[in-house]
């Protein structure tokens, strides 16, 4: 069962930028800032929502594209949520399993908005 929402992903090519126009003219907080090389990105709060600013993932098979990327929900049961999706005929994009071993599951809504369950480690 879908039991949060976990986080809006905005993809940018220059996530520095963008987080701090979020700070500046929308009251964001910058919640963790991590660094990968020269990849930065950005966990925001806004006012209360948790919004992610990255450029392109490395690894993410999925097609990528700027703009809002997907709303991403919680689950506590990855395995029957995605089984429940499939039979609702939920077109999945993508399943993969995340560095710190979560699993997630990419798949289209209506109107083609793209969502994302993520399983929630108990």
């Amino acid at each position: 069962m879908v039991t949060n929402v976990n986080h809006l992903h905005i993809k940018t090519a220059d996530p520095g930028k963008t987080a701090q126009w979020f700070v500046k003219n929308l009251g964001a907080k910058i919640a963790a800032e991590n660094r990968s090389g020269e990849r930065v990105s950005f966990r925001l709060d806004l006012h209360g929502l948790a919004l992610n600013v990255t450029d392109f993932i490395e690894g993410q098979k999925l097609g990528q594209h700027y703009g809002m990327e997907h709303l991403a929900l919680d689950t506590d049961d990855i395995a029957g949520e995605v089984k429940r999706l499939k039979a609702a005929g939920a077109r999945i994009l993508e399943e993969r399993q995340l560095p710190d071993g979560r699993h997630v599951c990419f798949f289209e809504g209506p109107e083609g908005v793209r969502l994302e369950v993520m399983e929630v480690l108990k």
